[in-house]
């Protein structure tokens, strides 16, 4: 597995408290200095993370649109990468959009936030 800054694992533990912001934060810094493919895992899991942020600020548009992007990139690594279960992200990210897309800009606010997803990874050794 390869090895990863703690600053990666940080940014995980704010994502799965829903502090999607703070996520961003830190791994914007990772993905600036990210070689392909990692770039690419880091870009995916940001654009999740900013999608979660938009539906908390009813930006329904916002939300749709990171959320689908961030799933197309997902793709790739699926089902593990660098020890983060993708797949299962993956499906409550789709899950999450499916449901968003039903109810429409109109009705964000009634989307249970509860189906937002947690990031499931084995975090490697130190």
């Amino acid at each position: 597995m390869e090895s990863l800054p703690a600053e990666f694992w940080r940014g995980l533990e704010e994502f799965n408290r829903q502090e999607f912001y703070a996520c961003h934060d830190t791994l914007e810094a990772l993905w600036m200095e990210a070689l392909h493919p990692l770039k690419l895992f880091y870009q995916g899991i940001l654009q999740l993370a900013v999608a979660y942020y938009h539906l908390g600020n009813r930006n329904w548009k916002g939300c749709v649109i990171l959320l689908s992007t961030g799933i197309q990139r997902l793709e790739y690594f699926a089902p593990e990468y660098v020890g983060v279960d993708v797949e299962t992200l993956l499906d409550q990210s789709a899950e999450c959009l499916n449901a968003l897309q039903e109810l429409g800009p109109e009705a964000i606010e009634t989307f249970d936030p509860g189906r937002i997803p947690q990031i499931y990874y084995l975090r490697e050794a130190a």
